[in-house]
C-alpha cells in the first residue's frame, strides 16, 4: 500500500508542471478538453509507465480561470490509478489545490489512509528568460497508515534557474523549449536525498521532457510528452 501511494504521489509531483496556454497563463492547461500523455522511463530507457491528463470544467475568463485536472496513471505492471485536482489562475500565478488531489476516489484506491498535504506551489512566470531565477516550492505530506504507523515526507524544489533555449523532438512533435534546472530535496523517515533535474518547457504546450539525475549528474529517470491535443 505504501509503495502504491508513493508511486502516485511522486508521479504527481514530477509532472505537476505547466501544460498549455491561455491569456491567464503561458504554461498551464486551462483549455477545456486538452489532453496530455507522458511516458516515463528508467535510467536505461525502459518504459516505466504512463500518465494522462485531461482538462475539464474550465470556468472564468481573462486573468481569472479555474479548471479541473483529471489524472490517470498506469505503471509498468499494468496497475491503474485515477484522481483529479483543482487548478486556478489569477493572471500572475497558477495554483494547484494539493488537498483536492486526495479526494474520495483516490483514498478509496489507497485503502482509506489519512493524508494531509500542505505546501507552497511551484510557480511558472508567464515570461521566461535565460539566467532567470525562479521561486522555490515545497510540499509536506503527512500519512496515517493505520494503527501507530505514520509517515511524513517533505519535498523541496530549490535552486531553480532558466539555463538556455533548446529544440526538443518527442513522439508528440518538435518544440522550442526553455531548459530549467532545479534540485529536489526529499526527506522521508530517516532518508534524505537531493536530486538535480531539468525540465524542457515550451510556450503554448508546457512540459515536453524531464530528466532526473543522481548527485554525480548521472541520468536516473526521464519522462517525455508522447501525445498532445487541445
Amino acid at each position: 500500500m505504501k509503495s502504491k501511494f508513493l508511486f502516485i504521489l511522486t508521479t504527481f509531483f514530477a509532472l505537476n508542471l505547466s501544460f498549455g496556454q491561455t491569456s491567464c497563463s503561458q504554461y498551464y492547461p486551462m483549455v477545456d478538453g486538452a489532453n496530455f500523455e507522458y511516458t516515463s522511463y528508467d535510467k536505461k530507457g525502459n518504459e516505466e509507465g504512463k500518465i494522462n491528463y485531461k482538462v475539464t470544467n474550465v470556468n472564468g475568463s481573462g486573468d481569472n480561470i479555474s479548471a479541473t485536472m483529471v489524472m490517470d496513471i498506469a505503471d509498468k505492471k499494468g496497475n491503474t490509478y485515477s484522481s483529479e485536482y483543482n487548478i486556478t489562475c489569477d493572471g500572475n500565478a497558477v495554483k494547484v489545490d494539493f488537498k483536492s488531489l486526495m479526494n474520495e476516489q483516490m483514498l478509496n484506491q489507497l485503502g482509506q489512509m489519512e493524508v494531509d498535504i500542505t505546501g507552497t506551489d511551484v510557480e511558472w512566470p508567464n515570461n521566461l528568460s535565460i539566467g532567470q531565477a525562479l521561486p522555490d516550492g515545497n510540499v509536506n505530506v503527512k500519512m496515517k497508515m493505520g494503527g501507530a504507523i505514520n509517515m511524513n515526507m517533505n519535498v523541496e524544489t530549490i535552486n531553480r534557474k532558466v539555463e538556455k533555449k533548446e529544440s526538443v523532438t518527442t513522439p508528440a512533435g518538435t518544440f522550442d523549449c526553455y531548459v530549467i534546472y532545479s534540485e529536489t530535496k526529499t526527506k522521508m523517515m530517516m532518508n534524505n536525498q537531493t536530486s538535480p533535474s531539468r525540465v524542457w518547457l515550451a510556450e503554448g504546450v508546457g512540459m515536453i521532457k524531464q530528466e532526473s539525475y543522481n548527485k554525480s549528474g548521472k541520468l536516473m529517470a526521464s519522462s517525455m510528452l508522447t501525445q498532445f491535443s487541445k
